[in-house]
This record gives C-alpha cells, sequence and structure tokens, in this order.
C-alpha cells in the first residue's frame, strides 16, 4: 500500500466552503478562509450556535501506548467517515499537531492511511498560525514581566519566585535552564523555555467558551510571587487586553476535511503527558451544535487523556459524552505481555495473554471508574493472526464489553462500519450517563493525586517531594486547593516509570515538582521525570522533510 504521503497528495479536496454547505448547512458567511481547504468558523456562527441542542459525543481513548502506535487518530477519523458512510451527520474534533513532535520522534499528527485529515502537510507544519499566535501571547507576557523588572519593580516580585517560563514550539533540551537579563541594568535571573503545548495559554485557549473568558482567564495567570507572600497576576501587568488581541484569531476553531470529504474540527494542542491532552472546548461545543455525533479524542490512555478530559474538561465545560472507543492492537498488546520488539507481529500467546491486562485496565478505568459505556476497537494489521484476534475477542466478551475490529487504515469508511455500529448501539434511544469523577473538587489537592494514583493509575502510594509538598501547602494556604489537577507523567507505563509496561499495582508514584495554572484552573503535578521541554533525538524526522520546485513539501511522516 502506498504511503500516507502519496495516499493524501493522491486526494482531490473539496473546497471547504462546499464541505460546510452540504455536511453542517454553514453559509459562506459563517467561514473565514485560509486558502481553498482550511477555513475558521466566525464568531457570530459561534454565537448564534449556543442556542441549539446538542449532539453526542464519543471519546476514542486507547491503551498505554508503545513504540508502534496504537492508531487513535487514525481511528477516530474512520469512526467519522464510516458514521457519515451510514447517513449519520457526523464532525471530528481533534488537536493541531505541535511541530516539535512533528520534526522529532512523533511524526505527523493527521492520521494515517485512508483515514487522514488534509490538507496534511498544512495541518502538520503552520496550519492557520494558531501555534505561533499562543507563543507570541505567552512570550509577551514574559517580556512585560522582565521589563517590569527592567523599569524599578514597583510590584516588588521576587525574582527567584517568577514562574513565567518562556516557549518554542520546537524539541530543544538546551532551552531547558537558560539565564536571561545580561543586558545592562537588566535583572539578571535563571529562566526556561517550555514547549509550546504545554504553555499555560494554550491551556487556557482550549478551556475558554468566548473571548470575554479568554481575556478573564488571562488576566488570572499568576506569573510570580511578590514580597510579603503576594501573588502577580497577568493583569497587574497590564497584559491581558494584548494577549487577548494577539489570540482573538487563534481563539477561532479550524475547519478542514478527511479524505472522503467529511468535517473536522481541529483546534487546541496541549500536550496529553504534560498539559489536559483535548481539543479546544469551543470547537467540541460547535460540533455538539453542529451535528448528531461528534467524535473526539484524548491524549494517550484512559490514564492520561480520558481521565483529565473527564475531571478538567468536562467538568468546567458541561460535557457529557455519550460512549467511549477503546483503541487496540495485537502488537502492543503483546508488546505489553514482555514481547520483544522485534517479535510483535508473530503469535505469541503467552505474551497476549499477560499484555491483554493492560488493555483490561483501561476498560475497567473507562466504564467502572467514568462510567462510560465503551466498545474496544482492534486495529487490525494485514500481520494479524486470526486465533489471536479469536482468542481476544473472548476475553473481552467475558468482561461484558463488545469488540470490534476494524481496518480503516487500508480500507477507509468500509473498514469501519462495524465499529459505528456498535458505537451507535451503544448511545440509541440513551440519554448519556452520568459520569463519575474519581476525585471532588473541594477535596485538598494531595487527596485528588493520591485518589487518581490509587484509583486509576492503582498506585499503593504517593511520595511527595518536600519541594512539591511545600508548594501544594501554600497553594492551598492562598485558595488554590479546590482547583482541578493535571498530572505529567510519562504516557508508556501507569507507573512514573516508562520501562514498567503491562499492568502494574501497588508501586509509589513520586511528585516531583508543583506549578500552579491559575489562568486555566488546574495545578500541574509532575510525576517521575517528566520534561516540559522535549529533546531531539540522534536522528530527527526534520531531517527528512524538504519542498520541491513547486512548493509541495515532503518526507513529513
Amino acid at each position: 500500500m502506498d504511503t500516507d504521503e502519496k495516499i493524501a497528495r493522491a486526494c482531490r479536496p473539496r473546497p471547504i466552503p462546499e464541505v460546510a454547505r452540504e455536511k453542517l448547512g454553514l453559509r459562506p458567511e459563517d467561514l473565514e478562509l485560509h486558502g481553498p481547504y482550511m477555513a475558521k468558523l466566525s464568531l457570530p456562527l459561534l454565537r448564534r450556535l449556543e442556542s441549539r441542542p446538542r449532539g453526542k459525543l464519543i471519546l476514542v481513548t486507547a491503551m498505554s501506548p508503545t513504540p508502534f502506535g496504537e492508531g487513535k487518530t487514525t481511528t477516530a477519523i474512520g469512526l467519522v467517515d464510516a458514521l457519515q458512510r451510514l447517513g449519520q451527520r457526523a464532525i471530528l474534533s481533534l488537536r493541531e499537531p505541535s511541530v516539535g513532535p512533528v520534526f522529532g520522534v512523533k511524526g505527523g499528527a493527521t492520521g494515517g492511511g485512508k483515514a487522514q485529515v488534509i490538507p496534511r502537510e498544512e495541518i502538520n507544519l503552520n496550519f492557520t498560525g494558531d501555534f505561533g499566535a499562543i507563543a507570541l501571547a505567552h512570550n509577551l507576557l514574559a517580556a512585560l514581566l522582565d521589563n517590569h523588572l527592567y523599569h524599578g519593580n514597583q510590584l516588588e516580585i521576587v525574582p527567584w519566585e517568577i514562574g513565567w517560563r518562556r516557549v518554542v514550539d520546537v524539541n530543544d533540551r538546551a532551552l531547558r535552564q537558560i539565564v536571561v537579563g545580561l543586558e545592562t541594568g537588566s535583572v539578571v535571573r535563571r529562566d526556561a523555555f517550555d514547549i509550546v503545548a504545554a504553555s499555560e495559554v494554550m491551556a487556557i485557549l482550549c478551556l475558554a467558551r468566548s473571548l470575554a473568558e479568554l481575556k478573564e482567564r488571562l488576566g488570572n495567570i499568576v506569573v510570580a510571587w511578590a514580597r510579603g507572600d503576594r501573588l502577580v497576576r497577568a493583569r497587574d501587568l497590564g497584559a491581558a487586553g494584548a494577549m487577548t488581541a494577539l489570540l482573538r484569531d487563534a481563539f477561532k476553531p479550524n475547519l478542514v476535511q478527511t479524505l472522503e470529504g467529511n468535517p473536522a474540527l481541529v483546534h487546541g494542542g496541549p500536550f496529553g503527558n504534560i498539559a489536559h491532552g483535548c481539543s479546544s472546548l469551543v470547537a467540541t461545543e460547535a460540533g455538539l451544535r453542529l451535528a448528531d455525533y461528534v467524535v473526539t479524542e484524548a491524549g494517550f490512555g484512559s490514564d492520561l487523556g480520558a481521565e483529565k478530559f473527564i475531571h478538567i474538561k468536562c467538568r468546567r465545560g458541561g460535557l457529557q459524552p455519550s460512549a467511549a472507543v477503546i483503541v487496540a492492537t495485537l502488537r502492543s498488546i503483546k508488546y505489553h505481555g514482555g514481547c520483544p520488539v522485534g517479535s510483535v507481529h508473530q503469535p505469541n500467546a503467552k505474551a497476549l495473554a499477560a499484555g491483554v491486562e493492560n488493555l483490561h485496565r483501561h476498560v475497567q478505568n473507562v466504564w467502572d471508574g467514568f462510567g462510560l459505556p465503551c466498545v474496544v476497537c482492534v486495529n487490525r494489521f494485514s500481520q494479524d493472526s486470526e486465533g489471536e484476534l479469536a482468542w481476544l475477542q473472548n476475553e473481552v466478551k467475558a468482561w461484558g464489553v463488545p469488540l470490534v475490529t476494524s481496518t480503516h487504515w487500508a480500507d477507509g469508511s468500509a473498514g469501519a462500519v462495524d465499529l459505528a455500529e456498535a458505537v451507535m448501539g451503544l448511545v440509541k434511544d440513551r440519554t448519556p450517563p452520568q459520569l463519575r469523577f474519581v476525585y471532588e473538587s473541594h477535596w485538598p489537592l494531595l487527596r485528588k493525586l493520591e485518589a487518581i494514583a490509587v484509583r486509576i493509575y492503582r498506585a499503593s502510594d504517593v511520595e511527595v517531594a518536600p519541594k512539591a509538598r511545600k508548594e501544594i501547602e501554600r497553594l492551598e494556604r492562598r485558595g488554590f486547593g479546590s482547583l482541578d489537577i493535571c498530572v505529567a507523567k510519562t504516557q508508556y507505563s501507569f507507573t512514573a516509570d516508562p520501562r514498567r509496561v503491562g499492568a502494574p499495582e501497588g508501586f509509589v508514584l513520586p511528585l516531583r515538582e508543583v506549578r500552579l495554572a491559575a489562568g486555566a484552573g488546574f495545578v500541574v503535578m509532575i510525576c517521575g521525570e517528566t520534561l516540559t521541554m522535549p529533546g531531539l533525538q540522534r536522528d530527527p524526522a526534520a531531517a527528512q522533510v524538504d519542498v520541491d520546485e513547486e512548493g509541495n513539501i515532503y518526507g513529513i511522516r
């Protein structure tokens, strides 16, 4: 089969106004075009949609990630295409790719095979400029902060109590620790860079429901502490208005299409292992008012993506998902059962039986933990053993959960019809289930983390570093104890150690660092060695990207 790049390039996309009119009933004035195949939804349209009833929200999550990829994005795309094939009005709501991973290990994030969103290269690179606007707004606040120090520091900011870092959308480990202020007269201090997807501004953009709320949240950002244990916020530096101006257009959801010409909202891009890992609330809300089914995904597995989707996005946004799809592959299950990387395509009953416990844990989290009806979707490959698939079918059936196999990567919507029918069967004539939360908002911060660690990860305890404990006490003393928590940890394991695959339990979760994201409305709990500024590998994907004389971009994998 051709590469993802060749398949996407061979497709003749429809003009996006045509997709918007035929699939969503939108008018030309509802769109702000960015070329023939990309558009933003206008602010008047977003306001007009508020009075419409909501459709059904379907979450796509997965088992714990492996080096092979499980195909969560392709499954979400294939499901929307299959729902449309069955005559349903469906729309996709995905995150935007970050250039850091595109040029690093992960590569592009627009799906694969015959289940892709297009235009592929534009979405994976600069797209409509949202990431650039977020970086500008974030770094403007950093500049205003240092400018305040330079001009006398009337707010009496304590330089070593500044928590606002700078951002760039490139994996660059050299920027994890820097020194700023070497210019004559400036305050010399240590600083650092995070990647844009880890920015609190990104999280705020993805959680705000209006420009007014966006401005309010930006103003609430805590950038530093001043003498007398006083908070310094972005509004104290006069930053909120200018930051909102930079983000005005980025706030509008982006409309593109799948290879089969179905609508997709691709907007926002917080990392799932650092931030809350969901597309924007305003895009999801728009989709719910425009379609009968909205299919969205949350970063990585149920322990990171789905947990934050439920506790942060759904709780704060008042969303009520109807069902979930849990994506798995035979090769990933065997990897979690101890099968060597080079042998995962070969039959291995022992590894399959051991690794299926990882999948079972995620099913338990979604169904028993969050109360969501779910279906397991096995993303099927040509090398898969019929005997292993039959064994897995019986195993999952014993859990009381339906399992379907899907070939959307190779066959597009035709390969995901069984999945679409299973999802429709889960939600037909049913009101959305009442979500179950693992923790309550009024609980102390550490109790919230312990609840997630014990009930979702299956840890026995949380080990808190002295610095982290001190920061938790200070935040609760200043009234931030009611905020949600956003756990930053490895996506490859339920533990904080990426090497502990499978379904470990009874371990201790190490809490290393705590960061306040007051504007976003959560506290980031950094566990283990998770970094908010990734680095590039020895042979980064960027080395394969090029442009021909006609301006065509090649090499994004």
